[in-house]
């Protein structure tokens, strides 16, 4: 049995400034980002230059901020914020949403797309493959955090978490830095090494992303706000199972689309 190292959640300090290590992530992922888009445009000889990848990195960043917190809001804890509106924006408090800040970078690239005058899609299957690597950077700092820890387990890797409590808990931090980080981004960087059907690389990432979120949630402790919900499932299974529906709807789309064109 394992127990958790207790990392010291702030990084390093300059005078009254505390930079902690979820923060730091937070920039990893953004510089993974603005590094690996400039890798894929050039390898797909994509018209993305630096500038206009920086400019979709801002409108990306908005979108995770605004849309992690209000998703993490409405999704999670509604009744709660409701009372206490002044809370919504403590994000300093914790409280982010994979879910919410993915309809927000949606939104973003919506945004984008229209100040640039390019297609919605086109653009969300370029940045697709780009984000798995954020993902796991996020992970790692709720690993360094001792935050969002397993189910109670057996397993010979269980760990303990000391800040929870003394029962030995799947890593289920390291579960998804593995699953919904490197395994999805090596998939999607395979799959998106040349070109696809317009939607199919989008498709690809939300039935990757919603199908090992889904597994890797078995693992994981619920919220204890929330706990299971209807047939056992927890909240992040609830909100992975439309992506999985809808990634499988548009590559079906997608490749639909692109035999009716070659055959027409």
């Amino acid at each position: 049995m394992l127990i958790h190292p207790q990392f010291d959640p702030v990084a390093f300090s300059l005078g009254p400034l505390s930079v902690r290590w979820y923060g730091l992530m937070y920039l990893v992922g953004f510089a993974l980002f603005a590094w690996l888009a400039r890798v894929h445009a050039r390898r797909l000889s994509a018209p993305f230059d630096g500038a206009a990848i920086d400019d979709l990195l801002f409108w990306g960043v908005l979108g995770v901020i605004l849309g992690g917190r209000l998703g993490y809001v409405l999704f999670y804890k509604p009744e709660w914020y409701l009372a206490h509106p002044a809370e919504i924006l403590m994000v300093w408090q914790g409280g982010m949403s994979f879910h919410g800040g993915f309809l927000g970078v949606l939104a973003a690239i919506a945004l984008f797309a229209r100040r640039r005058g390019r297609r919605w899609l086109e653009l969300t299957d370029f940045v697709a493959p780009l984000i798995p690597l954020g993902l796991a950077a996020g992970r790692l700092g709720n690993f360094i955090n001792a935050e969002l820890p397993g189910r109670v387990t057996g397993v010979p890797w269980a760990m303990v978490f000391p800040n929870v409590d003394s029962q030995p808990r799947h890593p289920s931090q390291l579960y998804q830095f593995a699953l919904e980080g490197v395994l999805l981004f090596v998939l999607l960087w395979w799959f998106a090494r040349r070109a696809r059907p317009r939607g199919a690389v989008s498709g690809a990432f939300l039935a990757g992303y919603g199908s090992l979120r889904f597994i890797a949630e078995f693992a994981r402790e619920p919220d204890d706000f929330l706990g299971l919900l209807a047939f056992g499932l927890s909240m992040g299974q609830w909100l992975s199972a439309p992506m999985i529906l809808a990634g499988a709807a548009l590559m079906l789309w997608a490749y639909r689309r692109a035999r009716l064109g070659a055959s027409g």
